[in-house]
């Protein structure tokens, strides 16, 4: 799980490495052409945090290739001499292919008497922080062997590791790894937020995410547009519709769920929970007969009725406001004729599971006038674009992006870094969630949460958008309290019901 700390008003815009390019000549055309002076200030700010996060440690061991992010690595290492910390800089190209100023830094930390080495694959590592100034965010390809051994290395030490502005191997604008990458406690991005440190591989190996803008004005940034933002639930929070005290059910909108095959029920009975626990002031299931007993037994708010084809489904929605479609709907000819009645009833739709599985088999056609919110996982998306996982997982923001414009829909990309797009809209990321959270049902959760807050009255977008939030936030709440290992889905719902009433804020 990986969290982001800021350190402005700017600081929700990521943007892809050539954006981020402009805006760092930008700021150094407006320093009089003096990179050091950014080079400097990223070091120094690095070298603060690496004191703010690990304390004063035995040995700083930093390992630098020959971009300016090495220059980053040589003022921190003038930075630690200078406090007395030890150090030393362990190097992985020649002088040759430096920048002017990341040799100016380089002399600067010889003239602070730092120790500067070659890489050697048997070197050792057993004590202190490893600093990683390997590779910048204009890595793309294979690892050269000695980097690839370096970043092996780096791993196996099982030491703290400070990434600077990016892990090393990391895909900057895709959060994919093509070969190797360090794996970071403590990851101190520069100049703007990489939209690829929050996805696909990402999370899993920054660590916690500083960012530092370097003082650089924020009138150069609004020259740029960022390529996606990252959500924030509270401010998102603000789009719940508020209590004025007239209410009542009907006016709470009515999410009915349909699904659960054969088999099935309880991904269709956790859907409707989580559409009760999240406020819709009607919920209803559709399902096979033989489950409603048991989702009555469990949660008796739930209006469950059991259809055996499309034709007993249809009179039954007359009355909701919205469908989600999909949670164990599996993909008999009974999933199918529910799924055709759906889409002919004109409702809008969440779409999850099953029910995408049917629709990349080309068994319902979506027409432009369908008000839909497709949620799939990786897998799901690649069917859906008759592509491959491995492609879908290359580039989480293409796939998102293809998806929108295929289905015409808003789409939620699952997965470590989740992705939504919709119609002329900023891709946006959703910052929580945890590894405990790839457990069996918290799909069907999410579902129903999005559903619940279209029957509120919330626009698909901005109920993908908060739904999304809320799941993860109170996923990121109950690992807190629980650990990571043996969680099950619906125990989230104590913790999504205590964030709908901001009891966290």
């Amino acid at each position: 799980m990986s969290h982001f700390l800021l350190d402005s008003q700017i600081q929700d815009n990521l943007y892809t490495a050539q954006t981020i390019r402009e805006i760092d000549q930008e700021a150094i055309a407006q320093l009089n052409n003096k990179a050091i002076k950014l080079m400097n200030r990223a070091g120094m700010a690095a070298f603060d945090e690496l004191l703010e996060a690990f304390g004063q440690p035995s040995l700083i061991t930093i390992f630098c290739g020959s971009g300016n992010n090495a220059g980053d690595g040589y003022i921190l290492a003038a930075r630690a001499a200078q406090k007395l910390i030890p150090v030393q800089i362990v190097e992985l190209a020649g002088t040759k292919k430096m920048s002017a100023e990341t040799l100016q830094a380089r002399q600067y930390a010889q003239e602070n008497n730092v120790p500067v080495t070659d890489f050697n694959a048997n070197l050792v590592l057993q004590e202190g922080v490893v600093v990683d100034c390997l590779l910048g965010i204009g890595y793309k390809g294979q690892l050269r062997k000695s980097f690839d051994q370096a970043i092996e290395l780096i791993n196996a030490a099982e030491l703290p590791v400070l990434s600077m502005d990016i892990p090393s191997g990391l895909n900057a604008d895709t959060g994919a790894v093509q070969d190797n990458a360090v794996s970071a406690d403590l990851t101190v991005t520069f100049v703007a937020a990489k939209q690829g440190l929050f996805t696909a591989k990402g999370p899993a190996l920054c660590g916690e995410v500083i960012y530092h803008s370097l003082d650089i004005s924020e009138h150069i940034f609004a020259q740029y547009q960022p390529a996606a933002k990252l959500l924030d639930l509270f401010e998102l929070l603000e789009l719940m519709p508020h209590f004025v005290g007239d209410e009542y059910k009907n006016k709470r909108g009515h999410c009915m769920v349909i699904g659960g095959d054969q088999g099935y029920g309880g991904a269709a009975s956790m859907a409707a929970e989580a559409s009760v626990r999240t406020g819709s002031g009607l919920t209803s299931v559709a399902t096979q007969p033989q489950h409603v007993p048991n989702i009555l037994a469990r949660r008796p708010e739930i209006m469950a009725c059991g259809v055996t084809s499309g034709q007993q489904l249809e009179p039954w929605l007359d009355k909701p406001s919205v469908l989600v479609v999909g949670p164990g709907l599996g993909r008999s000819s009974w999933s199918e004729q529910l799924l055709q009645k759906a889409v002919a009833s004109g409702l809008p739709m969440v779409l999850d599971a099953d029910a995408l599985n049917i629709l990349a088999d080309g068994r319902v056609v979506k027409t432009t006038d369908h008000s839909w919110v497709i949620t799939p996982h990786a897998a799901e998306a690649a069917r859906l674009l008759g592509v491959s996982v491995a492609e879908i997982e290359a580039d989480r923001f293409s796939a998102v992006q293809q998806l929108q414009q295929k289905y015409n829909a808003v789409v939620l990309l699952k997965g470590p870094g989740t992705l939504i797009a919709g119609a002329d809209q900023i891709i946006k990321v959703c910052p929580y969630g945890n590894p405990g959270m790839a457990t069996a049902g918290m799909g069907d959760l999410l579902s129903g949460i999005i559903g619940s807050l279209v029957a509120q009255g919330l626009s698909l977008q901005d109920a993908t958008e908060l739904g999304c939030c809320l799941h993860s936030a109170a996923a990121d709440r109950l690992v807190d309290d629980s650990g990571y290992r043996g969680i099950a889905a619906t125990d989230l719902l104590p913790y999504l019901q205590k964030l709908l009433n901001q009891e966290y804020q």
